[in-house]
């Protein structure tokens, strides 16, 4: 079954009849209103289906929330993963969705969201309302609350802290929202917290990130691990392929870290992936939360990914090797532009030690708690003041180096996920020394673009010596995973390039 999410209507039929079979696949996809009980649920609730003239179906939680639902207490629809529609069609709507959940609304109003995606605010406003049922203010409002109820429920924050963290401007606003979204204060909902808790270290916020599954967390370990720069980044990988992955975070108000338990999870439906974070500021929770989904592709669908690949007969026994690859993307685009620049055309620990020079060098020390961890990312107005001689590698791409953190730090480039991918891309291949791999491998995990396929990479190209001649078109829109399965099946075998 396929539910149309773009700018049209919800298709009711199709939307009743996943509500029907409590299908687990379109939970965040949309939601179910039910007028007789004022409440909005996801698909796969467990309470009797309601009779057809008695529901409604919305986009958004918030869009629910401004039709006068209010959040079910039995399935908690706010804890799921975010729609898949936001990265496959990347449109005005999706990206001011990234944007948001960022906290971009909290940090810079509205106004500043319209900036950043090119519009007014009020043609902006306009926009959401008609595609999303919910103007900037209220998806806003909505994230937040759901913010809120995950530290209420799983932390020993103390109430005034949440409120803060969450991006309340008081806590009365925080009070009255609580109980408007989930028809309970935040002492009641935080009385349902299991008596074993979730917050049992020091200083840590301990929360759960909804995947949808299948999820190959092994796969998306090794892949990290592989890539990880010592001073920002740690992982351990145990016998069986699960572990963990920690880095530091370089958030508006101030450093922190985060850390993720990885491993997979069979089955259809969503599941959760353990985080621990720990914030100098903790009203950078939701946007340190955003970022580290957008690192586990938490958003990715992967049935119909899966369902559309394993059709090909190139790709179907990869696909059966490693049901639910994710395509890993970043917590941020600068970083990972720089190494993209520093990755070009060496190998893959050749980048890695280079990365971790420049950390060494120009990286900013901060003090943390997990052993490993000890820099923020040099910024792109740091990289953009080094001289050229400094790197180990050819003129050229020294200065294309200097040119691209240049464009960064003066604006001229916005790599954020808010910007369309088109105009980062012309954008891109038009300074000094940025190819089509560089500016799409960006586009890959910067941007978390479903759907590039690098032709000349040379991991590309050894994966796929003596299989039959490939059509990439036909794997479109989801070439990125593609192109992941391919990287992925030579993980046993020495790998040339990136």
């Amino acid at each position: 079954m396929e539910i149309t999410t773009g700018t049209e209507r919800l298709d009711f039929d199709g939307c009743y009849v996943a509500v029907q079979s409590r299908d687990r696949r379109f939970d965040g996809v949309f939601y179910t209103a039910v007028r007789t009980t004022g409440i909005y649920c996801r698909p796969s609730c467990p309470a009797r289906t309601p009779a057809p003239r008695n529901v409604s179906f919305h986009r958004t939680a918030a869009a629910a929330q401004t039709a006068g639902y209010r959040a079910c207490k039995r399935c908690l629809p706010d804890a799921t993963p975010g729609s898949p529609d936001w990265d496959l069609a990347a449109t005005v709507a999706g990206r001011a969705m990234r944007l948001i959940a960022d906290g971009v609304v909290d940090r810079e109003g509205v106004s500043g969201l319209a900036n950043r995606l090119g519009y007014t605010s009020r043609h902006l406003s306009r926009l959401l309302t008609t595609e999303l049922g919910a103007g900037p203010l209220a998806l806003a409002r909505t994230q937040r609350a759901q913010t809120a109820r995950a530290l209420v429920e799983s932390t020993a924050l103390s109430l005034t802290d949440v409120a803060f963290a969450a991006g309340f401007s008081s806590v009365r606003q925080f009070n009255e929202t609580m109980q408007e979204v989930y028809a309970a204060t935040p002492s009641e909902l935080r009385g349902r917290r299991a008596s074993s808790g979730s917050a049992a270290t020091t200083g840590a916020i301990e929360l759960r990130i909804a995947v949808r599954t299948p999820f190959a967390g092994r796969a998306l370990l090794r892949f990290l691990a592989d890539r990880a720069v010592p001073g920002i980044e740690v992982t351990e990988v145990r016998p069986d392929g699960t572990g963990w992955y920690a880095r530091t975070l370089d958030l508006p108000h101030g450093p922190g870290t985060a850390r993720v338990e990885l491993a997979d999870v069979d089955g259809v439906g969503s599941s959760y992936v353990a985080m621990v974070l720990r914030l100098d500021d903790l009203r950078d929770t939701a946007a340190a939360v955003a970022r580290m989904r957008a690192l586990l592709d938490a958003d990715a669908d992967p049935v119909a990914i899966d369902a559309h690949l394993g059709a090909d007969p190139v790709l179907a026994p990869l696909v059966a090797r490693r049901p639910g690859l994710r395509v890993p993307g970043h917590v941020d685009g600068t970083e990972l532009a720089v190494r993209a620049v520093l990755g070009q055309q060496v190998t893959v620990v050749a980048a890695r030690t280079a990365a971790a020079r420049l950390v060494a060098n120009h990286g900013r020390p901060i003090t943390t708690q997990v052993d490993g961890l000890t820099h923020l990312f040099p910024t792109a107005a740091a990289v953009a003041a080094i001289d050229p001689e400094e790197f180990r590698m050819p003129r050229a791409r020294a200065r294309a180096l200097i040119g691209l953190t240049a464009a960064l730090a003066d604006g001229t480039l916005v790599l954020d996920r808010g910007p369309d991918r088109n105009d980062v891309r012309r954008n891109l291949v038009a300074l000094p020394g940025i190819g089509p791999w560089t500016a799409d491998y960006i586009a890959l995990r910067a941007l978390s673009h479903p759907d590039v396929w690098l032709p000349t990479d040379v991991g590309v190209r050894n994966a796929l010596v003596g299989r039959e001649p490939v059509d990439p078109e036909r794997w479109a829109p989801w070439r990125s995973y593609a192109l992941l399965h391919l990287w992925t099946s030579l993980a046993d075998a020495p790998v040339a390039q990136l």
